[in-house]
């Protein structure tokens, strides 16, 4: 017994408090931002930018496509107006393509504000257990991805983040799955594995896009071998931009795939 109290002071508890308290994001780099009031439209982004993720709008001036951002911070070093610049904010699921788009970018269907996390870990249990009288099942498919969101995903279940605190589980087949992770660019040689395992988990189920790739294509985006989203396969919930999405990011888009049954 002694040992064991021993081992408690020693190792204390590791894991996070988020979503129950919010993260401290001062060290993480988030999506970018565009101030339009020092944009001049030299368009140096826009051609530099690796994923064609920067686009002119008429009278709104540049925007910038989450879904295709890598935040590799290329854009803010080579805007001479310093109109760019890299933020903190990670929470960017959204369950609507379409706003991914920035500026702006609108949270969608949040009871509660996005800095106020002090209750949601209770109530998204309490949904898990009311929709499916257990707990949530997922899958993780990789679609043809370079394993750096596969491998932000592994780090969702180790004991800093223990996604499993939640009631939420990962499973070996998509017939025991509730929800699909799917990370990737959906490559032709896995298009069919991945519409089969999306016949093969059973309604009402959830999909969710992990990562540039997977949200529009990325880099590999208009390539001979690949598709521009697996949402031109499989039917998606929410879409978690990034490249890779950090674990925190990941959850908090799971908990939105929730939110929407």
């Amino acid at each position: 017994m002694f040992r064991t109290i021993g081992k408690i002071i020693k190792y204390p508890r590791l894991t996070l408090k988020y979503p129950a308290k919010p993260m401290d994001s001062r060290f993480f780099i988030g999506k970018p931002e565009i101030d339009q009031s020092k944009c001049n439209n030299c368009g140096e982004c826009i051609s530099r930018c690796p994923s064609s993720a920067f686009k002119t709008d008429t009278g709104s001036g540049i925007s910038i496509d989450l879904n295709r951002c890598l935040f590799c911070s290329l854009c803010e070093d080579v805007c001479k107006a310093g109109a760019i610049c890299m933020t903190d904010k990670f929470e960017l699921a959204s369950r609507n393509i379409k706003s991914q788009t920035n500026p702006p970018f609108i949270v969608e269907d949040r009871n509660l504000p996005q800095t106020d996390f002090e209750q949601i870990g209770l109530k998204i249990k309490n949904k898990i257990n009311r929709i499916f009288g257990r707990s949530l099942q997922i899958r993780e498919v990789d679609a043809g991805s370079c394993n750096g969101c596969d491998y932000e995903i592994t780090a969702v279940n180790n004991p800093i983040n223990d996604i499993e605190r939640f009631g939420i589980h990962f499973v070996a087949s998509p017939r025991h799955a509730d929800m699909l992770l799917v990370t990737g660019t959906a490559s032709r040689n896995m298009e069919l594995a991945l519409i089969k395992t999306y016949n093969a988990t059973p309604d009402p189920k959830l999909v969710v896009a992990v990562g540039a790739c997977a949200c529009s294509g990325g880099i590999f985006r208009d390539s001979y071998a690949t598709r521009n989203g697996i949402n031109t396969i499989v039917p998606v919930d929410v879409y978690i931009p990034g490249c890779p999405p950090r674990p925190q990011a990941i959850l908090y888009g799971i908990l939105k795939a929730i939110e929407r049954l």
